[in-house]
């Protein structure tokens, strides 16, 4: 059986690898692929989107977002994405020649969740939450027909954007409380898990070693991520967020979770956007939401691995 996925991202380096995944994986039906205004600027991060799924012959359709998070102004992570939202210096990226369709990323995920049958689309963000958030309030409907929320952002014991607040949801922690405190299934695969998915030069040799194309793409994605993550944040190989937000789609055990209710802090002088999880035992038993604590390394990378092999 294959699950049906909306991803929501903003590429963005690790988004790319994560639109690999989901293009790549069997077990994994791409109905469509949604942007939203984050790394970098909307019109950015959707060229991006349209470049990678040049690369992969990816031919899901692409479906333009919003601009802005619903209240605070915009930020973008140029530090670590560069002016582009995807830099990238040892591969020459083509024009695009996959298209944006006309109707808006909001409106196409309502439309297809209230048209495909309850329980049989997930969606998957991998940025900020303002699509989401949007889709759910103009269609509440869509929260009981939803099979599960996956999404990347937030953590429950560090912080990247400030000491205790994840980039996605600080943001837009407007958008992040809402879809947070609806009653989808949700799986928040935060840092915690994510810093354990390193890109070391020993993964980004088997990437090598399939000699194609969107592999080369692979590897100068990481050569140009890991020394912004090296000058930005001192990380010796960068951390692969996007894709193990897929990758649990592709196969739950690949990481392991704790069920705990979760919350976003809106107003704190110096927590603004962190995640809270309530970790005081048990979970009560109508709790919806669960925190990715261990990831499997070497399952994760062989299943990214896998997928980028049948791209070709």
């Amino acid at each position: 059986m294959t699950t049906k996925i909306i991803l929501d991202c903003d590429p963005g380096h690790d988004d790319a690898v994560a639109m690999l995944l989901a293009a790549g994986s069997p077990e994994i039906e791409l109905l469509g692929i949604t942007t939203v205004g984050g790394n970098q600027t909307l019109d950015k991060v959707t060229h991006n989107t349209q470049v990678v799924a040049t690369i992969a012959d990816i031919n899901a359709p692409i479906y333009r977002g919003v601009t802005r998070p619903l209240v605070r102004p915009v930020e973008v992570a140029e530090d670590i994405h560069g002016d582009t939202g995807m830099e990238i210096h040892k591969y020459e990226l083509p024009e695009p020649t996959k298209q944006v369709e006309d109707t808006h990323a909001v409106d196409f995920i309502i439309d297809t969740i209230m048209n495909n049958e309850p329980g049989s689309v997930a969606l998957v963000p991998t940025g900020p939450l303002t699509n989401i958030a949007l889709a759910v309030r103009k269609e509440p409907r869509i929260a009981e027909r939803v099979k599960e929320v996956v999404l990347m952002g937030g953590g429950y014991h560090v912080g990247n954007w400030t000491a205790v607040a994840e980039f996605n949801i600080k943001i837009d922690p407007e958008a992040a409380h809402i879809v947070f405190n609806e009653k989808w299934p949700l799986t928040m695969v935060g840092l915690d898990l994510t810093h354990q998915a390193l890109a070391t030069p020993e993964i980004e040799a088997k990437f090598n070693e399939l000699g194609t194309d969107v592999a080369d793409f692979v590897v100068a994605l990481f050569d140009a991520f890991r020394k912004n993550y090296q000058d930005a944040q001192g990380f010796d190989n960068p951390p692969v967020h996007d894709p193990c937000a897929v990758a649990y789609l592709v196969d739950p055990t690949v990481f392991t979770t704790r069920k705990a209710p979760l919350d976003v802090e809106l107003y704190g002088a110096l927590t603004t956007g962190m995640t809270v999880a309530d970790f005081r035992a048990p979970a009560p038993a109508d709790c919806t939401t669960q925190v990715a604590v261990d990831l499997d390394f070497d399952k994760f990378w062989n299943m990214v691995i896998d997928a980028v092999k049948r791209i070709g």
